[in-house]
């Protein structure tokens, strides 16, 4: 640990966990968060033609894979954008997915918070264009999507799968989704949804947190678009979104890094 503001919220994680993290974590809910990794140069994917490229910007960092796993074991529900989706054609969202190593100590934090075995998974689709057949959907989901979406995924989606929620017209809004989940009890939502994603929950001033992992490469960008972790929006010089750290955490030569946004304005809507 580097730095961390005086009382902060505690879960008491189990003992290995607290060990391997430096200390406590913990949430106020409700409260969404969002976990991405970045190359020193401001780069979180690498553009459609190379697939969980956040593996490639984090090198496959232990500590970077065990924080994902501890940011999803805490979460009632994971939310992940269609985009995200398409771009990781194998990937399962859980803790032990990706941390495999610390699945029993993931598994007793979640029994000690009255969580489920895994995070409710939500993928959030405007138009209903899903790979139905990813494996994340084959292990059960519900979709978020507008009556529009619902209609084009009708017969195509797994049975272990279930629309969440469906508005009429395109344009389906971030806010509509997550009342969703919390007359659900699902009211501290993880997401790992991409930069666009990002982009429509500030828009509509509803991220609370953001979790950063500043990896020590750099990945360059050329003709290929190469988003930041906003995309879709545009804040500065007009509407800045500004954040206060939280905490500071290195291991080896990456940073790990938390901060609370502060009140971020506008709310447009999902509209592809």
């Amino acid at each position: 640990m580097l730095y961390e503001e005086a009382g902060p919220p505690g879960f008491g994680l189990p003992a290995a966990l607290a060990t391997a993290y430096g200390g406590d974590l913990g949430f106020i809910s409700p409260c969404v968060y969002a976990n991405f990794v970045t190359s020193l140069d401001g780069v979180v994917a690498l553009g459609p033609e190379y697939p969980s490229s956040g593996s490639a910007i984090s090198g496959r960092e232990p500590a970077d894979r065990f924080v994902m796993g501890l940011l999803r074991a805490c979460a009632d529900t994971i939310l992940i954008g269609a985009g995200t989706l398409r771009a990781t054609p194998r990937h399962l969202w859980t803790p032990d997915h990706v941390c495999p190593q610390a699945a029993p100590d993931f598994a007793e934090l979640r029994r000690s918070l009255g969580r489920a075995t895994r995070p409710q998974l939500v993928f959030v689709t405007a138009s209903g264009d899903l790979p139905t057949e990813h494996p994340a959907l084959q292990s059960g989901a519900l979709v978020a999507t507008t009556a529009v979406g619902a209609r084009r995924l009708e017969g195509r989606l797994p049975p272990t799968c279930a629309i969440l929620t469906a508005v009429e017209g395109s344009a389906l809004r971030m806010a509509d989704v997550l009342a969703a989940l919390r007359v659900q009890g699902h009211t501290l939502v993880l997401t790992e949804g991409g930069p666009r994603l990002i982009g429509y929950l500030l828009g509509e001033g509803l991220l609370d947190e953001l979790f950063l992992t500043a990896s020590p490469v750099l990945a360059g960008r050329a003709d290929t678009p190469r988003p930041g972790v906003v995309s879709g929006l545009e804040l500065l010089p007009n509407r800045p979104v500004w954040t206060d750290l939280i905490s500071a955490r290195r291991q080896n030569s990456y940073l790990y890094l938390r901060y609370r946004l502060r009140t971020p304005r506008g709310r447009p809507a999902l509209a592809n």
